[in-house]
């Protein structure tokens, strides 16, 4: 098992078990946020055919409480749309088990 496998299992089993933003998961698992957002984005991108949901809770401005509902990015956004405010709490990752049907 290469090293960026062993990352990926190790991202794969912390994102089971709860929700977490990217740098709790860096701390975690020893690799940098930016190495984090492209495991996640592989994770969304691969996990469509398995049994698996990669679930993303969007960050919100912790100013107005807007949602960035509709970013398609994984990172943190620099400010919000509406209040222009730059303290914003960071997306949060979960991986759910999709239901036998």
């Amino acid at each position: 098992m290469t090293i960026l496998e062993q990352q990926s299992e190790s991202i794969m089993s912390i994102l089971e078990q709860q929700s977490v933003t990217a740098k709790e998961i860096s701390l975690c698992v020893k690799v940098s946020e930016k190495e984090i957002y492209e495991h996640i984005d592989h994770i969304r991108k691969s996990k469509k055919r398995d049994k698996f949901k990669l679930i993303i809770t969007p960050g919100r401005c912790k100013k107005c409480g807007f949602a960035f509902k509709k970013r398609e990015r994984l990172t943190k956004p620099g400010r919000c749309p509406l209040c222009h405010g730059e303290s914003l709490e960071e997306p949060t990752f979960t991986i759910k088990k999709e239901k036998a049907r």
